[in-house]
C-alpha cells in the first residue's frame, strides 16, 4: 500500500471569501488550528467541554474516556440524558413556532410542521409504541418511506429509550428478513406505500413476506402508515393502523433518560462477508458529533433553510435529517420523490422555491444532473444558497467545478465530507469559513479527530504516497461494536496491526498542504450511487439461484455511479447457446439479484464462463477479473494460473 502512487494532480484552490470568513462559526486557519491545538493538549477535555456545551444532561458525567476495555470505548458514561429531549424539548421554550421541517411530497404538495407540533406527534407516536409493550432496549424495524413520518418513529423509538433500526425503503423481503432476526426485533413500523417518480411502490408486502421466512417469532406488532391507500394483507393477530395507534394518544410523552452508553440505534452496512453487519451508535457520543459537525461543518446559523438529500435508511439521513437538523434548532427540507421527476429541474425548483441555504447531496446525484442538463441551475433563482455539500464518495475534479460554478454561482463553499456509517459523522471535512478548499479532496480532519495514513504494518507513510487512512484516537461519535458480533468489531476495525487506531477500510495519500484525498476501498466492497454493497453479499445471492454455480462480483468506473456492478457468472449447466439466449438469462439473474438484495445491486453487465480464473489453489485471481470489465489489457503474469484460456471467454460482455 505505501507505494501506492496517485494519479490524481489538482492545483485548483479556492479561498472562502471575505464576507463567509467573517460570518463563520470557525473563522480563518489560525482559529481551526487553535481548536486543534487544544485537543492534542488535553484530548479528554476537548471533548468533556464540548459535551457539556452542547448536549442538556439530565445527569451530568463526571467519567469523560474509559479506554479500560479497548477498542471497546465508553464516552460520558456515567451521564444520563434523552436524544429526543435534546431535539425537541429544549426548543419549547424559545422557538416553539419556528417550522422544523418542510416536507415536499413527490406530487409536488408542501407541509410545514413546527417544533411544537412536531414534539406533540412524536409524543404520541411513542406513547403508542409503548401501549404496544415497547421498551427501553427493545428493538424496533423502521422500513418506511422518506417522509415526516419516518423522523417521528425514530425519534418516538429515542424517546422511550427503544433501539431503532431503520432499513432503506429499496432494499427485498430477504433483507429486511436478515436484518429482524439479527436484532431479534419485536416491532415493524412500515407503510402501505410509498410514492417516487409518480409511482406509487409497495411496502408492506415486503414485510409480509420477510415475517413468513421464520426466526420472526419476537415480533409482535406491524404498525402500518397509510401512505397510498393500496389495499394490504392484513393480519389482525398483529397489525395495527399508525393512524388508529396514534390518535388515541396524549401529546405529552415524559422521556426516557438513558445512560450516555446506551445503544441509539442499530444501522445494517454491508460488510466484505455475506452477512451484514449491525452498527450499534450510542446516545450521547453520537449525539455530540452530529451537533457539533453541524456546527462546524456546516456552519449552521438559525436562519438557514437546510436540505439533505438522503434518505433516512442510510446514515448520512440519520445525521444529518433526523438527528443533527433538530437538535441545532433548524428548519430543513425533507423530500418524498426523485431528482429527475416530473423534469430534471426538480432540484432547482425546489431550492428556489423553498429558498434553501445549505445544500447537501451525493456525487452519483450531481453526475446525474449534470448529465440531464447540465444548464438547468441556470433557469432557477439559486441565490439562497450559500453553502453546497456532498457526501458517499470522492467527487471527481470536473464534478466539484461544475458544482462549484454552476450551482453555487462561484460564491459558495463546498464541503466534501469524508466520514462512515461507523463514524457517525463527519471525520475529515473543509470547515468552510476556516480553510482554502481544492476540487476533489476532503481536506483536513475536525478538531479532535486524529486522522493519518500508515501501511499495512500500521507505519506512517509519507505525503503524496498512499496507504490505509486510520483514525489514532478513539472519538465519541464512533461505532460502539457490531450488534451481536464482538469479534468481528475488532478483527475489522481495530486489527492487530494497526496498534489500536481505527481502520476505515479506504486508501488515501496526503497532498504537500497535508489535505486528505480518499483513493477508495481496500476491501471488496463497491461504491454504487453513494451506497456501499458488498460483493460476497451479490454473489451470495447469484449462487442462490439454482442455475447458478459460482460468481464473482468486481466494480468497474461510471460516469454516474460511481462504480458498476459487474458479474462473472459460471453456470451448472452449459452457457447459453446464442447471444439471445444469455441476454435473456443475463435479464433474469438481474431481477433475482433485485429481488434477493434490492434494485440498486442489480448487476449492470454479466459475463458467462465456463470457468473463472483461478490459481491452482482455488483462489479466485479478481485483480484480472478488474482488469477484464474495465477493457484493459492484461498485462500482469497469468502463468499461476490454472486455466489462462477463460480470459478471453470472460471478456464477452451481456448488458
Amino acid at each position: 500500500m505505501s507505494n501506492i502512487q496517485s494519479i490524481m494532480h489538482e492545483n485548483r484552490v479556492f479561498n472562502p471569501s471575505a464576507d463567509f470568513v467573517k460570518q463563520a462559526n470557525v473563522s480563518g486557519m489560525d482559529s481551526y488550528r487553535a481548536m486543534c491545538d487544544s485537543a492534542n493538549k488535553d484530548y479528554a477535555g476537548f471533548w468533556a467541554n464540548l459535551a457539556r456545551e452542547t448536549l442538556l444532561w439530565h445527569k451530568p458525567f463526571t467519567k469523560t474516556l474509559d479506554e479500560s476495555k479497548a477498542p471497546f470505548y465508553k464516552w460520558f458514561e456515567d451521564g444520563e440524558l434523552n436524544v429526543s429531549y435534546n431535539c425537541l424539548d429544549k426548543h419549547l421554550a424559545t422557538q416553539p413556532e419556528k417550522t422544523a421541517i418542510i416536507f415536499e411530497a413527490d406530487d409536488g404538495k408542501v407541509t410545514r410542521v413546527n417544533y411544537r407540533e412536531l414534539h406533540g406527534r412524536v409524543c404520541q407516536f411513542a406513547n403508542g409504541l409503548k401501549s404496544r409493550g415497547i421498551k427501553k432496549g427493545d428493538r424496533v424495524i423502521i422500513y418506511m418511506p422518506m417522509s415526516v413520518e419516518a423522523v417521528i418513529a425514530m425519534q418516538a423509538c429515542a424517546r422511550i429509550g427503544a433501539i431503532h433500526s431503520v432499513v432503506f425503503g429499496g432494499f427485498s423481503s430477504k433483507s429486511l428478513h436478515e436484518r429482524i432476526t439479527d436484532a431479534q426485533a419485536v416491532a415493524v413500523i412500515t407503510a402501505d406505500g410509498q410514492f417516487r417518480g409518480g409511482k406509487a411502490m409497495a411496502l408492506k408486502p415486503a414485510v409480509d413476506e420477510a415475517l413468513t421466512m421464520g426466526g420472526c417469532e419476537a415480533v409482535h406488532s406491524v404498525i402500518v402508515y397509510r401512505r397510498t391507500g393500496a389495499e394490504v394483507q392484513w393480519n389482525e393477530q398483529n397489525n395495527v393502523w399508525w393512524h388508529d395507534l396514534f390518535n388515541a394518544q396524549s401529546t405529552h410523552c415524559e422521556p426516557e433518560w438513558v445512560g450516555a452508553e446506551h445503544p441509539l440505534f442499530i444501522l445494517y452496512t454491508s460488510g466484505s462477508t455475506g452477512k451484514p453487519k449491525g452498527v450499534q451508535h450510542s446516545t450521547g457520543g453520537y449525539l455530540l458529533g452530529a451537533m457539533v459537525s453541524m456546527k462546524w461543518v456546516f456552519d449552521y446559523k438559525p436562519t438557514d433553510i437546510f436540505w439533505c438529500t438522503a434518505d433516512v435508511g442510510w446514515i448520512t439521513g440519520h445525521s444529518y435529517v433526523t438527528y443533527g437538523p433538530l437538535a441545532m434548532g433548524a428548519t430543513q427540507l425533507i423530500f418524498e420523490g426523485v431528482p429527475t421527476y416530473p423534469d430534471a429541474g426538480r432540484f432547482w425548483k425546489m431550492i428556489q422555491d423553498h429558498k434553501i441555504t445549505t445544500f447537501y447531496t451525493a456525487p452519483t446525484a450531481i453526475r446525474s444532473l449534470i448529465k440531464l442538463g447540465g444548464d438547468l441551475p441556470k433557469q432557477y433563482d439559486l441565490s439562497s444558497l450559500r453553502l453546497l455539500g456532498t457526501v458517499g464518495e470522492p467527487i471527481n475534479p470536473e464534478a466539484w467545478m461544475w458544482y462549484y460554478t454552476v450551482v453555487g454561482q462561484s460564491r459558495c463553499p463546498i464541503v466534501d465530507t469524508w466520514w462512515q456509517t461507523e463514524t457517525g459523522c463527519h471525520m475529515i471535512a473543509p470547515l468552510p469559513g476556516a480553510m482554502p478548499i481544492k476540487p476533489g479532496t476532503c481536506t483536513l480532519p475536525l478538531p479532535g479527530i486524529i486522522a493519518t495514513i500508515v501501511n499495512e504494518a500500521g507505519d506512517e507513510v509519507n505525503d503524496q504516497h498512499g496507504g490505509f487512512l486510520v483514525i489514532k484516537k478513539p472519538f465519541p461519535s464512533q461505532i460502539r461494536t457490531i450488534w451481536g458480533d464482538p469479534e468481528r468489531y475488532k478483527k475489522g476495525y481495530f486489527p492487530e496491526e494497526m496498534r489500536g487506531a481505527y481502520l476505515a477500510g479506504d486508501s488515501a495519500h496526503r497532498d504537500e498542504d497535508g489535505y486528505f484525498w480518499i483513493m477508495g476501498r481496500i476491501d471488496d466492497v463497491l461504491n454504487v450511487s453513494g451506497h456501499r454493497l458488498g460483493t460476497m453479499e451479490i454473489e451470495s445471492a447469484l449462487v442462490s439461484n439454482p442455475l447458478v454455480a459460482e460468481a464473482a462480483i468486481v466494480g468497474k468506473p461510471h460516469e454516474i455511479k460511481g462504480e458498476s456492478v459487474v458479474a462473472f457468472v459460471v453456470l451448472k449447466g452449459a452457457r447459453p447457446a446464442d447471444a439471445a439466449a444469455a441476454k435473456k438469462l443475463a435479464e433474469e439473474l438481474r431481477n433475482w439479484v433485485g429481488k434477493e438484495i434490492g434494485p440498486i445491486a442489480k448487476p449492470d453487465e454479466i459475463r458467462f464462463g465456463e470457468n473463472l480464473p483461478k490459481t491452482r489453489s482455488g483462489k479466485i485471481m479478481r485483480r484480472l477479473l478488474r482488469a477484464i470489465a474495465k477493457g484493459e489489457e492484461i498485462t500482469q503474469d497469468v502463468s499461476t494460473l490454472e486455466n489462462p484460456a477463460i480470459l478471453e471467454q470472460l471478456k464477452e460482455v451481456i448488458r
